[in-house]
């Protein structure tokens, strides 16, 4: 049994909105599947590929009041695309943001609610990945971090080092889960969490079960489907199988 990483889930005060700032950085197609809700996924896409890692924005009224212990980075592929791509997004609403990195070769970024992400200089690995290079984790121990979620997913460990670690689809498609050590401690609820899926005839009790013989954690916030948290506390959902 396993999971797979199927989509970002961000908390957004206008969630259509939002939604369309991340279409049109990422090139995406929007939808929604009801009120407060709106989806984007690649052109074309058949759920749940690999190939790429959709984004659900939820609407909540609450505010943002501390950095994202969830973001993305987005791949580009010269210093000249780079230098596009932020000025594009920044006509699109996005603002640079200083979030202590210092003099660094990528941009960080936050979009119009102030969640942040970086805007990468051009890097090989991320060649074929998409828009999205990698979703990028938060943590204190990524050597952790990186055992409970290549086990907890088919995805597959590419590089674990004391202050960062990378998975993929097992595929060797789509963007790049990375953890990276960070001093900053959780504070409330993350605003930007992972969705996981188990596999079509999976048995999700089963599933549950195993994730949280992994080291996972069971949270009941009074909604249809199973949220935990990984061995840091971050929060995930794990959906109904399909």
């Amino acid at each position: 049994m396993a999971t797979r990483l199927v989509q970002i889930n961000m908390k957004a005060r206008d969630d259509s909105a939002l939604g369309a700032f991340w279409a049109q950085a990422l090139g995406w197609d929007v939808s929604s599947e009801g009120p407060g809700v709106t989806n984007l996924e690649p052109e074309g896409f058949v759920y749940p590929d690999p190939v790429a890692v959709c984004v659900d924005l939820i609407v909540s009224p609450e505010p943002k009041t501390v950095k994202n212990r969830v973001h993305v980075d987005l791949a580009t592929t010269s210093a000249a695309h780079q230098a596009q791509v932020v000025a594009r997004l920044k006509d699109l609403g996005a603002t640079t943001a200083d979030v202590g990195q210092g003099d660094v070769p990528w941009t960080v970024m936050a979009d119009p609610e102030g969640n942040e992400f970086c805007v990468l200089d051009p890097r090989p690995l991320y060649r074929d990945t998409g828009p999205i290079a990698a979703v990028v984790v938060d943590c204190a121990d990524p050597r952790a971090m990186a055992r409970f979620w290549s086990e907890a997913t088919d995805w597959t460990l590419h590089e674990v080092t004391d202050q960062g670690a990378r998975l993929r689809s097992a595929k060797g498609v789509g963007p790049y889960l990375e953890f990276v050590r960070t001093p900053d401690v959780k504070s409330g609820w993350n605003r930007v969490h992972l969705d996981v899926r188990p596999y079509p005839g999976d048995d999700p009790e089963a599933e549950a079960a195993r994730l949280r013989s992994l080291g996972a954690t069971a949270i009941d916030l009074g909604v249809p489907w199973r949220v935990l948290t990984d061995p840091e506390g971050n929060e995930f959902c794990l959906l109904a199988p399909g």
